[in-house]
């Protein structure tokens, strides 16, 4: 088939926390009107936030795949979403936003695949970088980061108010001892990134990608559509839990009724008090109405938001981290920050 009858894929690619979410936002609200779009977003975590960050459009297409990394856990799950959304949506350009611990080397595999060779065009991959990130050896030293990097065509850099002069001329130094060099750098301003560099892209580039390391290897899973934990709301009262290992980092997903309201400034101040290691995301239903939650190096941000399905919160650390202490700690504050049932 043509390329230019396939479906453009755009994937955006990179670290815990460096603004993948925030940058796919930004290039929604600059959507040409006469294109819809379907969004498929993975998340290491176990009850799928960000597909609730997003508001209800009819010209956007949001699915989400949590509970593990599209490389591996979720390649069977990702290639049946992928082709429900191509046959019912016919979307005009999809945007894949892998786990931010996610290896970008199996979905290429599965895209170039026989499956969609002909029925996709894989764009430049754009990795985000948070400067902030190279200070921290855990990370910068990290395999799926380095990769992330080094298989991307293009690199936005993000947080980059946060980020210091020093901490952005190492970002750039950095991003110089790439080889070869990215076809585009660009430093993002308040989350938003040019629609132009996706909708002018050009296709990956076809290099050698490097190995998908042992420990997502390790973690490939039998094909399996099973979702229980999405099915219902659990009942008032009684949050739902769940806990997952892999990647060098533990994930706790928490739901609870739609009902249960939280008193925003007393939950806005459990989140606050999370250790700065935590990337910590969330949906909840306040006194001040449905509101999504942020948080990463400590900074919270707070919106509202369509989402009602639920309240619904995803926490991540590193799993040297006394997780479990946590968690238990976090669900007692949690449980007096309720108000009551709407």
């Amino acid at each position: 088939m043509a390329a230019a009858s396939r479906v453009p894929v755009h994937i955006v690619t990179g670290f815990l926390g460096s603004g993948k979410t925030t940058l796919i936002h930004s290039l929604i609200e600059q959507k040409p009107v006469d294109e819809k779009w379907a969004i498929l977003v993975n998340e290491f975590g176990q009850i799928g936030i960000d597909q609730a960050m997003f508001d209800a459009r009819d010209d956007v297409v949001v699915k989400g795949l949590p509970g593990g990394c599209l490389c591996c856990q979720l390649a069977f799950v990702l290639q049946a979403a992928l082709v429900n959304l191509l046959a019912r949506s016919k979307p005009d350009r999809v945007i894949i936003e892998p786990s931010g611990l996610g290896h970008p080397a199996g979905l290429l595999d599965l895209l170039r695949g026989e499956a969609f060779r002909d029925v996709v065009a894989v764009q430049d991959i754009i990795a985000t970088l948070d400067p902030r990130r190279l200070d921290e050896a855990r990370v910068r030293e990290h395999d799926t980061f380095q990769d992330q990097l080094n298989m991307a065509d293009a690199i936005a850099i993000t947080m980059g108010e946060q980020a210091s002069s020093a901490q952005h001329q190492q970002a750039q130094q950095f991003i110089g001892t790439l080889w070869p060099a990215r076809k585009w750098v660009y430093t993002v301003e308040e989350g938003v990134l040019p629609v132009s560099l996706i909708l002018d892209s050009g296709q990956a580039r076809q290099q050698d990608q490097p190995a998908m390391p042992a420990e997502h290897q390790a973690l490939a899973a039998s094909p399996s559509l099973e979702g229980a934990f999405f099915d219902f709301p659990p009942p008032p009262g009684q949050p739902q839990q769940q806990t997952a290992n892999a990647l060098g980092y533990t994930s706790t997903g928490l739901r609870w009724h739609p009902t249960e309201r939280f008193d925003l400034d007393h939950l806005a101040h459990c989140v606050s008090e999370l250790p700065t290691t935590a990337r910590v995301k969330g949906v909840f239903h306040t006194t001040d109405g449905w509101k999504r939650f942020n948080r990463s190096d400590g900074a919270l941000s707070v919106a509202s938001s369509a989402w009602r399905q639920d309240s619904r919160l995803e926490v991540i650390t590193p799993k040297s981290f006394e997780h479990a202490a946590l968690i238990a700690a976090l669900l007692i504050k949690l449980h007096a920050s309720r108000v009551g049932l709407s």
